[in-house]
């Protein structure tokens, strides 16, 4: 059957807000009406769970969500006219029989809904805690097309889009909520492809954007023509209506055109992943401000860039707080970098605070020797100054630890991992240069020195961080295969590792579990986070497997 028209259909990238019902219809109800007035949209096509944000997580527990939730579609089928949505939401009753959904509205009606089939449980997925799997291919005629909808996993597995293709679908539709990490949208790329090469039909993939807690979502929506070739592609990190013209060809099989976006590279990808996840994580939970321990070391200062990115240098606020072993070179070079961001820095000294914490210990610690207790003594004196200026000011307090030390235990409860959020929570050392280079070379912002000096904590003589962790390229080297890859002792030692290296990593890993779970929330970048991402017991027996200890 012959289109009468051109066909066009809508990439619907958009960020909602988890549990904000009301406010992400009013999201799609302003993109469907622009989508219609300015493009001439036919139809409009949101990410997975575009009502209620993903992931909902024990929201969808409660039965008053789903009322509100049943409340949106009732209002989307009154409010839009004259353009069709097809929104993602829950669909049943909770605890009974609640599916992951997706609605084709046009014009006051529901015309069909899908139910998703393939439920994540793995990774930060938890679907099979609240949701049931769908047994149908849907497919809807609409305008002389037949549409086959799938929801996210679905695509990643053969079953659902030949079934939809089984149905009579002409071209696949995708809704998804796929989060960031690196690499991932090489991977859904060449998946998705490998769906059209099977069927045979296009399949146009759409993806939110935004941040949710841990979770950070690029967008990167697409399109796949039926020879694989993508046709179209949105922008990252960026809301965007993005079309997709539909035609038939000669052989009455559907033509897609459409445009496709800068593609980014991997190191941008991640920079802009951890600014899009800490704005997101400051505005959505309406965070005025937020503060910094400024060292004028490497890690306070790419928190520093990014913060400054994420909400602007109006409201971000920089202390340094020096002790009796601060080396003159930090306080200069923090003094420098807040200069060249025109944030508000102030300097506050810590060693009157220090002594009086010694004076009030000195019975307590009397015939033990000075080692770590003085250190992080040192640590949560500038962790009660951070935390008091926030209760002061409603500023958010950024910790700036990284992944490295995160894993190894080289941070101080109540100290420096003191913080409502922790943007490098997921960075590895390495990493953390790569990408003070890479915002360098965008403008010059962080001090040269700060990036060629040797790291330290400066909380004893002399200090370096190297005098208690292996070589940062060694370490997280190692911190990949253990954390990320679940090698065990015999492998890593297998692959070239010293033994000894091998092994006191693994312990320092396994021992400071009981820190990482109090630690504050973090983006999440690679396919391994803690978190959400690695659950492990705090109390195991379960040691390094050798003959060394």
């Amino acid at each position: 059957m012959m289109l009468s028209t051109e066909f066009c259909l809508v990439m619907g990238q958009i960020n909602p807000v988890v549990g904000d019902i009301a406010g992400n219809v009013k999201k799609i109800i302003k993109a469907a009406i622009h989508a219609r007035d300015e493009l001439n949209a036919d139809l409009v096509v949101f990410p997975e769970l575009t009502l209620t944000g993903y992931p909902p997580e024990d929201l969808l527990l409660r039965a008053g969500l789903i009322k509100r939730v049943n409340k949106g579609l009732r209002k989307l089928k009154k409010k839009i006219r004259n353009v069709a949505v097809l929104v993602g939401h829950p669909s049943g009753t909770v605890r009974e029989d609640l599916y992951n959904a997706a609605s084709l509205i046009a014009d006051g009606e529901c015309l069909a809904t899908y139910y998703k089939q393939c439920l994540p449980n793995y990774s930060v997925f938890d679907e099979k805690r609240y949701f049931v799997e769908g047994k149908e291919a849907c497919v809807v005629d609409y305008k002389n097309i037949k549409f086959g909808i799938t929801i996210c996993e679905d695509i990643w597995f053969p079953e659902p889009v030949a079934q939809a293709a089984d149905s009579g679908a002409e071209i696949i539709l995708n809704l998804n909520a796929s989060p960031f990490r690196q690499g991932k949208w090489q991977l859904r790329e060449s998946e998705v492809k490998q769906r059209v090469l099977e069927t045979g039909l296009p399949i146009v993939y759409v993806n939110q954007v935004g941040g949710q807690d841990e979770l950070v979502f690029d967008g990167c929506s697409f399109a796949l023509a039926n020879n694989g070739e993508k046709i179209a592609h949105a922008a990252a990190w960026q809301q965007d209506l993005s079309p997709i013209k539909i035609t038939r060809n000669s052989k009455q099989t559907l033509s897609l055109q459409g445009e496709l976006a800068h593609k980014e590279t991997e190191l941008a990808m991640v920079y802009q992943a951890l600014v899009a996840g800490l704005s997101d994580y400051i505005e959505k939970n309406h965070f005025p401000s937020v503060v910094i321990g400024l060292s004028g070391g490497i890690d306070s200062a790419l928190t520093l860039a990014l913060a400054v990115d994420a909400i602007g240098s109006d409201r971000v606020k920089t202390v340094m707080m020096p002790s009796r072993y601060t080396a003159q070179i930090s306080l200069d070079d923090a003094q420098e970098m807040a200069k060249r961001l025109n944030v508000d820095h102030s300097v506050i000294e810590i060693d009157a605070l220090f002594d009086q914490f010694l004076e009030t210990l000195a019975d307590q610690f009397a015939g033990k020797a000075v080692g770590t207790a003085e250190e992080n003594i040192q640590a949560r004196c500038r962790g009660v100054i951070l935390m008091a200026i926030s209760n002061k000011t409603g500023a958010m307090v950024l910790s700036t630890g990284n992944k490295s030390e995160m894993a190894v235990g080289y941070s101080t409860l109540y100290g420096d991992m003191a913080g409502g959020f922790s943007p490098l929570k997921d960075v590895y050392k390495t990493l953390v240069y790569q990408l003070c280079e890479y915002r360098n070379n965008l403008s010059e912002i962080i001090p040269k020195r700060i990036i060629t000096r040797p790291p330290s904590a400066e909380l004893a003589p002399n200090q370096l961080d190297q005098d208690s962790l292996p070589p940062y390229e060694v370490l997280d080297l190692l911190l990949e295969q253990y954390v990320a890859e679940d090698w065990c002792f015999e492998d890593m030692v297998s692959a070239g590792s010293d033994p000894e290296v091998v092994a006191r990593v693994i312990k320092m890993v396994d021992r400071n579990e009981y820190k990482r779970r109090q630690a504050p929330p973090g983006i999440r970048i690679t396919n391994r986070a803690f978190g959400r991402d690695r659950r492990y017991p705090i109390t195991s027996g379960y040691k390094v497997d050798s003959t060394i200890d």
